[in-house]
């Protein structure tokens, strides 16, 4: 049996949809569970699209989801150059091939009698199709046009009757009329080939046996496997995936403004988190479980596990996923993507930062209460800084407080925390918990009428990611303190 090889061959056009990255996954997944080779091939024979930049996406994209392909640029193997402009002069010894056998010709037509007929075409409500006008050009005619060098492109010749049927591992077979075939543009006027030839003589020299791309180039696969059959070469297997959709009618893309890879992470996501979330977007599973990492991904994978629905790309179920993701994370590496942004907020805020191991302690707290990591400097804006308030956040039902219990609260606290020296020398969330209960016994008080309120003073906030005591701690004694003479002063 031949070695499984996969290729990724994006446009570098500067942006990395969810549906460009979900094909490298696949294509990468299918290599990997087959004991296969993965390949990147970057296909910039579209000059006028070209962006600057747009390959640093591309290997960034797949450096930063762990997908690392054996061979393409700067992981030279035996088909090299994986650069499809640096491979120019190979297609066009394989256009003139085809030539030769009949099933290509030259055409001369020029830029405005094809203007033309597009013009006729959309006039009349149809689809732009070439009228096949220098199909049948004698080979002298041919020569002498070559001879005076008039511009030309390569063109396929299809059949003109009869049906091509291929089959896709997703969706069987499937069978089109070859009427129906335009005789498409192989190389164009300046040389380069255009995507459809490409892709068969590169698919080709670079032994790839497994194609995965999207359900919209179903109705025009026939025409690759006419190329390959012109060749006399293997047609490779086919896997043709149903769109990632942004809702019921519309797919994900750039021009609608959908995110790309990098504009999830930069939202908070993590790329482990994204990449097993579009790995299920089109592909089940076995069994249930619905998280998986990378590597048990390349044991899990099969073809037959992908879908012919398409699949709605649902943000709040990746936001779940990715706090899933977050709490499960190991805390030294948890703590080596927030720190700096826990930092930051006191910066921003214009108050001292705190010593190393309160950043810590800050960022800890909000780890299994955060579903992005970008949700990070609003959880804890408050400990930079005490917002402004209204006091009506004292109030609450089942905590049994008002604005005077709560105000009697504090003060007692306050008494409390300056009359007991021991308070201050350790001021740790179990002690100060052990503390505050014992004060609420002796005053004859409930624990949350002193605890609700502490919660109030110290944060300003309704909810907050983390228990009084957890906050206090976090602020120091005399913070907690400054804080409760405001909250003293405000419900005063």
């Amino acid at each position: 049996m031949k070695k499984t090889r996969t290729r990724f061959a994006p446009s570098p056009t500067g942006y990395m949809h969810i549906g460009n990255l979900r094909t490298a996954l696949y294509e990468y997944l299918i290599a990997k569970s087959q004991g296969g080779d993965f390949l990147l091939r970057i296909e910039d024979t579209d000059q006028e699209r070209y962006v600057e930049g747009a390959l640093d996406v591309v290997f960034n994209t797949l450096k930063a989801t762990g997908i690392d392909y054996d061979e393409g640029p700067g992981k030279e193997g035996d088909c090299g150059p994986y650069i499809q402009s640096q491979r120019k002069d190979i297609y066009k010894k394989y256009a003139e091939l085809l030539v030769e056998k009949g099933a290509a010709y030259y055409c001369f037509c020029t830029k405005e009698r094809l203007e033309g007929l597009k013009t006729s075409d959309e006039a009349l409500g149809t689809g732009f199709n070439y009228d096949r006008h220098c199909r049948d050009l004698s080979p002298d005619v041919v020569a002498v046009n070559l001879a005076a060098g008039i511009p030309y492109v390569i063109r396929q010749k299809m059949p003109l009757t009869g049906t091509t049927t291929f089959t896709d591992a997703v969706y069987g077979d499937i069978t089109v009329e070859n009427k129906t075939l335009d005789d498409q543009v192989l190389l164009k006027s300046d040389g380069l080939p255009t995507y459809n030839f490409a892709n068969v003589v590169d698919d080709h020299l670079m032994g790839i046996t497994h194609v995965v791309r999207g359900n919209e180039y179903l109705s025009s696969t026939p025409k690759y496997n006419l190329l390959y059959e012109a060749f006399g070469w293997e047609i490779p297997v086919y896997v043709h995936c149903a769109p990632i959709m942004k809702d019921e009618h519309h797919k994900l893309s750039k021009r609608n403004g959908d995110a790309s890879f990098f504009d999830l992470v930069a939202k908070g996501y993590l790329p482990e988190a994204i990449l097993n979330y579009i790995c299920l977007l089109g592909w089940s599973p076995s069994g249930n479980e619905e998280f998986y990492t990378l590597g048990e991904l390349e044991k899990a994978f099969t073809i037959s596990g992908i879908s012919k629905s398409p699949a709605i790309f649902d943000i709040e179920k990746l936001t779940w996923m990715n706090g899933e993701y977050i709490k499960r994370m190991d805390e030294d590496r948890f703590l080596g993507l927030t720190l700096d942004t826990v930092k930051k907020v006191f910066e921003d805020a214009g108050t001292e930062v705190p010593s190393p191991e309160t950043l810590r302690k800050i960022a800890l707290l909000v780890k299994t209460r955060i579903s992005t990591l970008a949700e990070i400097p609003e959880k804890i804006s408050f400990i930079a800084k005490l917002p402004d308030y209204d006091t009506e956040l004292y109030c609450h039902k089942k905590m049994k407080t008002d604005r005077e219990i709560s105000l009697a609260s504090l003060k007692i606290i306050e008494e409390a925390f300056e009359n007991d020296p021991s308070v201050k020398d350790d001021f740790v969330s179990d002690k100060i918990y052990e503390f505050l209960l014992g004060v609420a016994a002796s005053k004859e008080l409930k624990n949350s009428q002193l605890l609700w309120p502490l919660r109030t003073a110290v944060s300003g906030l309704p909810a907050t990611p983390g228990g009084a005591t957890e906050l206090a701690e976090i602020l120091g004694y005399d913070e907690t303190l400054r804080r409760i003479r405001d909250g003293i002063s405000r419900l005063s």
